[in-house]
């Protein structure tokens, strides 16, 4: 809920931001003048402007500006054994909008990239249907296609907080997330043109990696609203991303997205892989471990300001961030400032559709205070996304999976931000 005079106050903060930026010269985020060169600065003619550029074809695939090529995906080299089980991160301080580059969308691998000639690909499709399947590449394009919006969440992103604050950083602690638009075949599609037997419930999706990746897939859910896609955002599928073909499973944790897939087989009863009995499963306090728990909840994290980023300055100054629902749609998002005592509506920009993400933005007038910064999502079912706290009295601390409590940052009077939890 907005506090009485915000609004009034975020509009007078604005004004005179706005006219206070036009007669100082510009600062870096940290408050100090930048490194920049005067002589390219108005009303003087900026060095640019006196030669040509390069020209068309040049730059054969469109690359960011040099002066951001910090913006990149990271990895942290003690977090997994070796580079091809391993995991890069999605640069989300850096990014806006819902939407994100291929280029920047993490990777989660368990034997490395397999590249596949698409001249040879096929799929497969068998087990217990009418009639036993083949495809190729140019066989799934020619049936009805759609296009959807869909956020990807690996189980384990944030998975290092179960037992307090970790990774300094919001790419760190949650990138492994992305959001982006997918081009496919309903997977209901495939399975209507093979025919499923009576009594069949499961599907075990195959990827054509080293190891085999697989997952045992509800064969409700796949026909509600699955697809087996070779496009995102446009283009065909990147190779750590499953080139030429992938499996998306909207709303339900990564792993069961199974990249360079080779095979759905259908079953009466889930396969009980590897990937789901001693991995991707929860273990809990008394030893117990919670099998077959799909769904990613509702989430949420601030973006910016962030530990990554350059110290805030004061004055009028916007939160952002993102939100996202493995049930449905963001309903709502509530920012705190005093660590969760009190809770404000928070604007959400941008289309909001089903398990996609969605942009918040918060604006506030900064005086130099300490802040706690918190974020919280609500979806339309009413779920309400959870405190660390209440989530480790159910869960207890052994899991590395399905963490989705609310994340603390602390504003420092000198504008750095750092992870941290509160009590």
């Amino acid at each position: 809920m907005t506090v009485p005079g915000d609004r009034d106050q975020k509009k007078a903060s604005r004004r005179s931001f706005l006219a206070g930026a036009a007669g100082i010269a510009v600062a870096g985020a940290s408050g100090k003048a930048r490194a920049d060169n005067p002589k390219n600065q108005p009303p003087n003619v900026p060095e640019w402007t006196r030669s040509l550029g390069d020209g068309v074809g040049v730059r054969a695939y469109g690359q960011p500006s040099k002066y951001e090529k910090k913006v990149i995906r990271r990895t942290v080299e003690w977090l997994t054994a070796t580079p091809e089980s391993s995991v890069s991160f999605t640069p989300l301080h850096e990014l806006d909008g819902i939407i994100t580059p291929n280029g920047l969308c993490f990777e989660r691998h368990h034997s490395g990239i397999a590249e596949i000639d698409p001249a040879d690909y096929r799929l497969m499709l068998h087990g217990m249907v009418d009639r036993p399947l083949s495809f190729t590449l140019d066989d799934l394009k020619r049936f009805p296609r759609v296009n959807k919006v869909y956020f990807l969440e690996c189980a384990a992103n944030s998975g290092m907080e179960w037992r307090g604050a970790q990774l300094n950083g919001c790419q760190y602690t949650h990138g492994m997330v992305h959001c982006v638009q997918y081009t496919g075949v309903p997977l209901k599609a495939l399975l209507d043109e093979a025919g499923v037997k009576s009594g069949a419930q499961w599907i075990m999706a195959e990827g054509a990696d080293a190891a085999a990746m697989n997952r045992s897939l509800p064969l409700a859910k796949a026909v509600d609203d699955c697809l087996v896609a070779y496009r995102s955002n446009g283009e065909m599928l990147r190779p750590e991303q499953g080139y030429p073909v992938r499996l998306v499973v909207p709303g339900w944790e990564g792993n069961i997205w199974i990249k360079w897939l080779r095979r759905l087989k259908v079953g009466d009863q889930p396969w009980h892989t590897r990937e789901e009995t001693s991995k991707y499963t929860d273990l809990l306090e008394n030893g117990k471990a919670r099998q077959f728990t799909f769904v990613m909840d509702a989430k949420s994290i601030i973006t910016a300001p962030s530990p990554q980023l350059a110290p805030l300055n004061k004055g009028f100054n916007v939160i952002s961030g993102l939100a996202w629902s493995g049930r449905g749609k963001v309903a709502r998002v509530d920012v705190s400032l005093d660590g969760g005592r009190n809770w404000r509506a928070a604007g959400i920009d941008g289309p909001i559709l089903d398990k996609a993400c969605v942009r918040f933005y918060y604006e506030f007038d900064w005086k130099g205070e300490a802040l706690l910064l918190q974020s919280r999502a609500i979806d339309d079912t009413g779920y309400v996304q959870p405190t660390k706290q209440a989530l480790r009295k159910i869960r207890g601390v052994n899991s590395i999976y399905h963490n989705n409590g609310i994340q603390t940052y602390e504003l420092k009077p000198g504008g750095e931000v750092e992870n941290v939890e509160v009590g």
